[in-house]
């Protein structure tokens, strides 16, 4: 038995010894049992969330147009460049209509999850935006602006075999007196305040005819159902190269290199200066990543110097401008367009 005590005291000795020294610290305090902490911090919520892979999938750039228009082919030629710079296909879809206001209300009306995006145009959206007729619930304040791309100047031009003119100061005087019909896609269109402005600052006589698109109106004309085609200079250059039509004044202050041989309406005598501005643009709410990425890849793609003689060649200017002076523009325009309202009678 004394053996047996003994053995059993000896090892309840040795466990207390052994538990002493497992449970001190050098300075003598007792430790807590739990295992110690990881010299890692953990994983935020948003490290653990998975990463946005934006986009993963097809882009649709909505054209509130009929294809073929300056609009059209402006985003059609950016288009691949967008699509390098983000690794997916960019789709252009033309939704004409309501002067373009069925493709720019689908645009404001989309899912903001980047995946749908738009042309948006000036000065089709201010005078949308202020027209007191239209009463639309659509503002500003309806979309996420991306970035601006295209200045396009109006010109004023006629049917290559019309004799009753040859200068641009020749058909004012004839407008002066006969009532001619004008192209227009829109009301409040670019091209349509540049007849207006000429009706109210020189007295002619201009009727803009309302079409769903550029290449409707431009086909009404060449076939001799409206008198004069007003347009932008990239939807008329190609068709004035091939002799169809004779381009006579554009609505700039200084000549374009494309065509230095026609004057200014300004150096004519005729203080009209008009042009279509064209940016990208989506619904309100596009997450603020997600915005991030494209005003990126529409930056690089804009810059691109294939891109931009592509433009040029088309008889457009390319302006790149980020989405926060982009707005700002678009603001400046609202205010222009407010300060136009007699010409549009309103």
């Amino acid at each position: 038995m004394m053996k047996k005590s003994f053995g059993l005291s000896i090892v309840l000795t040795s466990c207390l010894m052994l538990l002493s020294a497992c449970g001190s610290s050098t300075g003598g305090s007792t430790q807590s049992t739990q295992a110690p902490a990881s010299s890692e911090k953990p994983a935020s919520t948003a490290e653990q969330a998975p990463k946005d892979d934006f986009p993963n999938r097809p882009i649709n750039i909505i054209v509130p147009w009929s294809a073929g228009g300056g609009t059209d082919v402006s985003a059609r030629t950016l288009a691949p460049y967008v699509e390098k710079e983000l690794g997916v296909t960019i789709n252009v879809v033309n939704k004409p209509g309501g002067g373009g206001w069925v493709g720019l209300t689908e645009i404001a009306q989309a899912k903001p999850d980047g995946y749908t995006l738009g042309i948006t145009h000036s000065p089709t959206l201010p005078v949308g935006f202020v027209d007191p007729n239209a009463k639309r619930d659509i503002s500003l304040d309806s979309y996420s602006i991306v970035a601006h791309h295209v200045i396009d100047p109006d010109v004023v031009a006629i049917r290559a075999d019309d004799t009753r003119f040859s200068d641009i100061k020749g058909l004012i005087e004839y407008a002066k007196k006969e009532e001619l019909t004008t192209t227009a896609t829109a009301i409040g269109s670019d091209e349509h305040l540049v007849a207006l402005d000429f009706n109210k600052n020189y007295g002619t006589k201009f009727n803009p005819v309302q079409f769903k698109g550029a290449a409707d109106s431009y086909a009404a004309a060449l076939g001799g159902h409206v008198d004069i085609f007003m347009g932008n200079l990239s939807e008329l250059l190609n068709m004035h190269k091939e002799g169809q039509i004779k381009i006579l004044g554009i609505a700039t202050d200084e000549r374009s290199s494309l065509l230095p041989d026609v004057p200014t309406l300004t150096e004519s005598g005729f203080d009209v200066k008009m042009a279509s501005s064209r940016g990208i643009g989506g619904p309100k709410g596009i997450d603020a990543h997600r915005l991030e990425i494209l005003e990126k890849a529409f930056e690089k793609a804009i810059k691109n110097e294939e891109q931009i003689k592509k433009i040029e060649d088309m008889g457009a200017q390319v302006q790149f401008m980020g989405s926060q002076d982009y707005l700002n523009m678009l603001k400046e325009n609202v205010e222009k367009v407010k300060n136009l309202g007699d010409l549009l009678g309103w």
